[in-house]
């Protein structure tokens, strides 16, 4: 075999990688700017969505909206920011934050607005599909928490109302029938979910029935307080 290499060809491709190399550099450096800027946009993230998820589950709703609203700017700041460079926006670091934002927006919408907010609708703000399936498992954890409070309270209507809500999000999950690469980390929450709800529902269904024995107790003992 002979390879038509001179020195000419050999002057020609070192400038061409040397040229090749710097480039890549360049992007790499810009890429790298924009990393450190998702890092911080991530970390505001994170703690304004734990902000409002606290406030929440203290029933202080506006303050929780306050919390959400800077949460979502920041958010958005870093969808715009990331869809400058899409080797980022799928990125862990990306959906991650996305996924604490989606969380806490659904917790938000569901307990002061009594809605829950489709994917559709934060698909219109930027919200890659990932993050929103991450979200929406990370929500069961949340609900629970709120019902046990409800539970606290005596409230086993709307205990019972969420989780009817949580169970959805586990069965409506575990239907994606696709590999960890397309929906990284869906079907781990949706196994984490199965777990809360089973629990869940095991713990109001034994609560349900201690009330209602305690109840019928009661009015036994009306009964036999009342005079022949």
């Amino acid at each position: 075999m002979r390879i038509r290499l001179d020195d000419a060809g050999i002057d020609e491709a070192r400038k061409a990688i040397a040229e090749s190399v710097e480039e890549a550099r360049r992007e790499l450096d810009s890429l790298d700017a924009v990393r450190e800027q998702l890092i911080k946009l991530s970390r505001e993230v994170i703690r304004e969505s734990g902000r409002s998820i606290v406030e929440i589950h203290k029933g202080n709703f506006d303050t929780a909206k306050g919390h959400l609203e800077v949460c979502e700017e920041r958010a958005l700041s870093m969808i715009r920011l990331a869809s400058s460079k899409p080797q980022l926006l799928y990125t862990g670091l990306v959906n991650n934050a996305l996924s604490e934002y989606v969380e806490a927006k659904l917790l938000y919408s569901l307990a002061a607005e009594g809605r829950l907010p489709p994917l559709r609708e934060l698909a219109g703000l930027g919200v890659p599909l990932v993050p929103y399936l991450q979200g929406l498992g990370d929500l069961v954890g949340e609900l629970k928490r709120l019902s046990l409070e409800l539970i606290r309270e005596g409230d086993y209507e709307q205990a019972w109302r969420l989780l009817s809500i949580a169970e959805a999000v586990y069965l409506e999950l575990q239907s994606l029938d696709y590999p960890d690469a397309l929906i990284p980390g869906v079907r781990r929450k949706a196994d984490v979910a199965r777990k809360v709800v089973d629990d869940l529902k095991g713990l109001l269904i034994d609560l349900s029935k201690r009330e209602e024995l305690a109840n019928l107790l009661r009015k036994a003992l009306e009964g036999l307080d009342r005079p022949a």
